[in-house]
Parts: structure tokens; sequence; C-alpha cells
């Protein structure tokens, strides 16, 4: 907004969201919420929003079913937008959304967490608890939520998979961590979890990360005591370190089945390295798959879905959800 160029700014934080003084939010870049369709022309996928909680809605994706009691592996999807914006309406996430649940013939479960700053973490985390544990609840005979349809007739809650990419990932990572000590309603298993670009971040570097982006002064930095200001330890809150000193170990992680998506140029893909590593050292049970893709960006595949390296990656996130 225009106007806005004469106030007082309280946290700049370009190019993502400048915060101002008398409480007013400038949102620097994001896409246009587009609506469900009943049948994508493209994809054949069909989409819908549906209300969780008062809090809590999402966008509902049913691929092109070969059989009407078809039964589908089920994802339940974190968007990613740093925490402060975008949703599974936007056209960015809609439009890959759309395009992986043809591509893994999988249901998908766009979730809508409520956006920082106007709430502040752990509020975006407690909204995707709450998410996944609706889902869940479909599997349970006797329940007092209201089922949807395409869930209990096309579920298949033997594939249920969480996963999502930058903020979304972060989210998905602390999800079945929590998942690894809280039973699911049902005792229902994850069986897998994927994260794509994943938003973590520390006060020291690893790897090759530069020296010189550990002053607090960096984005992310920057970002995470905006967005949680009451967050103990910081930047390495083990919700944006998973390598802080008092972090759970992620051999405690509810699910059998890992694969981190990283892209060469991203700034984020050293600590994703890391995250991998780590987990196949700690004991965890389970598989482990890292893919890094070179000579691409934080989030390319989303960004353009179209590009020969983001359909291959997009092909391997389907053939992991529907393995």
């Amino acid at each position: 907004m225009a106007s806005n160029t004469t106030k007082e700014v309280l946290h700049d934080l370009s190019p993502i969201i400048k915060i101002y003084k008398d409480g007013t939010i400038d949102r620097l870049t994001g896409t246009p919420n587009v609506p469900a369709s009943p049948e994508d022309p493209t994809t054949g996928v069909a989409s819908k929003d549906i209300i969780i909680s008062p809090e809590v809605q999402a966008r509902l994706y049913l691929p092109k079913l070969t059989d009407p009691n078809q039964k589908l592996p089920i994802l339940v999807y974190y968007h990613g937008g740093a925490f402060v914006r975008e949703s599974p309406y936007c056209f960015l996430f809609h439009h890959f959304t759309d395009i992986l649940a043809a591509e893994a013939k999988a249901l998908i479960i766009s979730v809508k967490y409520r956006l920082a700053p106007e709430h502040h973490l752990p509020i975006a985390y407690e909204d995707s608890w709450t998410a996944l544990q609706w889902v869940v609840s479909h599997f349970i005979a006797n329940t007092s939520i209201e089922k949807d349809p395409w869930i209990t007739k096309h579920g298949d809650f033997g594939k249920l998979y969480v996963g999502g990419d930058s903020a979304g990932a972060n989210i998905a990572h602390n999800i079945v961590l929590q998942a690894g000590v809280k039973p699911l309603p049902g005792d229902v298993k994850i069986l897998g979890l994927f994260l794509s670009h994943p938003f973590f971040w520390g006060s020291k570097p690893v790897g090759s990360e530069r020296k010189e982006d550990f002053d607090g002064q960096h984005l992310a930095c920057r970002l995470w005591s905006c967005i949680y200001p009451s967050a103990p330890g910081g930047i390495d809150n083990p919700m944006i370190n998973p390598f802080a000193e008092d972090a759970p170990s992620l051999s405690g992680l509810g699910c059998s089945r890992l694969l981190v998506c990283l892209a060469e140029k991203d700034q984020m893909t050293q600590r994703g390295i890391l995250y991998a590593e780590t987990v196949k050292k700690s004991g965890w049970n389970g598989e482990v798959h890292l893919v890094v893709v070179d000579g691409e960006d934080h989030c390319f595949h989303v960004i353009d879905p179209h590009t020969d390296k983001a359909k291959d990656l997009i092909k391997q996130l389907a053939s992991f959800i529907s393995s």
C-alpha cells in the first residue's frame, strides 16, 4: 500500500513482509487466491474447501478415479510461505498441489493454518496438529467429527503421509516428531514424511554455510524473532533448529519412511543434508532418501512446476507417496 511509505516501520523483512508500528502489515510478495474446481481441465483433479475447526480450514484434492471405490494414499500437506504468507487457496500452492495429486494418485489435504505475525508461533503448529488429528479421526467408527466423504471412501490409512515445502516442511517435521510421542486417533501410524527445502536455521553455521550469515541479522533469524518472539532459545529453539542442544532426538520421528528434497543453490540446503545424515545416525528404524537438485534454488518446483527439473522432482515426490 502506497500510504504505508510514510509510516514508521517496526520490522522490515523485505522482500517478504513489512510490519509497521501502527499494526498494519504489507505482505510484499504472494499470489492471488484461486477457486477450487470440480475437475481441473488439465489434470482431472477435483478440489474443494472444507472447515476443520473455527480456526483451521483445508483444500482437499481428489485425483481422477479408475474405480468408484478406489482407495488412495493420503497426504496431509503444509504449504510454504515463511509462516507469514500464502495458503492452500493461492495460485502458487493450489497449482502445485493439483499437479502432485494427479502425479501421485493421492488424496491430498492441504492445510490452511493461521499465519504470523497476526498469530505468533506456535499457533501454526497447533493448527497443523489439529488438522492431522481431524484427518486421522476419519479412521475411527465412532467420532464426533463431521466426516468428509472423500476421506472416508477413498483414503487408505495404511498409506498416510505428511509433508510440506519450506516453512511447511518445518511444520511437517515438528508434527511428525510430535506424532512419535503422542499417539494419533485410532493408533493410526504415519507411513512417510517428506521435507522439501525445509526452513531450518540456527545461531552457528553448519557444513559450508558462511560465518557472516550468523551475526543475528540474516533474514531467517530476524523473521523468526518476529513470528515467534517468545521462543525459548530464540533462533536455537528446537522447532527452527533441530540440531540444538536441547532438541529432541530425530530417532523419535513418528514414521518409517523419510524423503528430504533440496536444491543446490538454496541457503538452507546444508541443514537439510545434515538433517538426513543425523536421522541416519540417530538409531531411527526407517529408510532415508535424500535428493539434491543441481543448479536450482529454494522451492523452484513450486514456483514453476513445468520445468524439466521441477517435473522430475515432482515425479520423485509422487513415487515416494504412491510406492
